[in-house]
């Protein structure tokens, strides 16, 4: 029997692999990089955890004991097998196209209902106290203004109003643009951070940098914008880098784990003793609104989220110190 010869263009030799179909099919839907990052890495853990057998030829009874691997025998969180669960599923719908009921009747996993960790104004003055420099600036419009983490590092100078005094967060959560407030205190602060960003900014251009990544491709279409001013980030990072397709060489915004580290660390020494980080300001900035006695709508406005519901939880974090509800062992003893 004669076998067929494959030729180094032939289309069935080049078909990419299965993750490689994951990452551009997900990049084809816009996903986060991050999501990319967690879908292919589950994946992976999905077809080793089964001998490398490919997903065609698994179904139903492998997702179950690859999901009650992660309850029974990692100890995983509901909201970690539900992540795992979610790239299995885009694994199946979207890359390889299998349209099979069962996956649709794949039980999810109750997540518990977690309240968040809010700091009170003492304890964020006295973690503010402990910070300088960028850090420190980064921090308060964490708190002062609600961000997220990775919303602080990728603001970029031309979404930063001073004279209205706000900020526009651009492709947030969900690829959602909101505007939020930014704090009085800050406006010198933060003029005076801007001037320091924009001298290095023209220092780096006279010396052959000063470019900046740019999304959806902009570079093409506005060839000027790497090099253009408002498009550079407001927290650049300490050292440049020469991007490896174009030559440029660029310097990125200050790394999210920068910030996660000075703040845990400024909550040791502020002796802080609950387990708050970066997120744990974004909290405290919604429940203090509430305290003050502002509109949950509002709130929900500055916050970006779909669903009042998901707002709501603030109010129930802020009742006791709102109502000034006293214990009855306060009133016995």
């Amino acid at each position: 029997m004669e076998t067929k010869r494959t030729e180094p263009g032939d289309p069935v030799r080049a078909r990419p692999k299965l993750l490689d179909r994951v990452r551009d099919e997900i990049r084809r839907l816009h996903y986060s990089s991050r999501t990319e990052r967690a879908y292919v890495g589950w994946i992976r853990r999905y077809i080793l955890y089964h001998g490398k057998r490919h997903p065609d030829s698994m179904g139903k009874a492998e997702i179950t004991a690859f999901l009650t691997h992660l309850a029974t025998e990692r100890h995983v969180s509901a909201s970690t097998q539900n992540q795992a669960l979610s790239a299995l599923l885009f694994l199946y719908h979207r890359v390889l196209g299998t349209k099979i009921p069962w996956i649709e009747e794949l039980e999810r996993p109750q997540r518990p209902q977690r309240l968040p960790v809010v700091l009170t104004p003492s304890e964020v003055r006295a973690l503010l106290s402990k910070m300088t420099g960028t850090t420190w600036l980064m921090t308060a419009l964490l708190y002062g203004s609600g961000l997220r983490r990775i919303e602080c590092c990728r603001l970029r100078v031309k979404d930063i109003d001073l004279e209205r005094r706000e900020i526009l967060v651009r492709d947030a959560k969900g690829q959602k643009d909101r505007t939020t407030l930014l704090p009085a205190r800050l406006l010198k602060p933060l003029a005076q951070h801007l001037e320091r960003a924009r001298r290095q900014f023209e220092q780096d251009v006279r010396e052959g940098a000063g470019y900046v990544e740019l999304p959806y491709a902009l570079a093409r279409k506005y060839p000027s914008a790497p090099r253009d001013w408002g498009w550079q980030w407001v927290f650049p990072a300490t050292r440049t880098y020469t991007e490896r397709a174009s030559g440029e060489r660029r310097r990125h915004h200050l790394h999210e784990t920068v910030l996660q580290r000075a703040v845990q660390s400024a909550r040791c020494a502020a002796g802080i003793v609950k387990q708050a980080g970066c997120h744990s300001l974004r909290h405290s900035f919604a429940t203090h609104l509430v305290e003050s006695g502002y509109d949950v709508r509002s709130v929900q406005k500055l916050f970006g989220h779909n669903q009042l519901e998901t707002t709501m939880v603030y109010v129930h974090l802020a009742r006791i110190g709102t109502f000034r509800v006293r214990s009855p062992l306060d009133e016995t003893i």
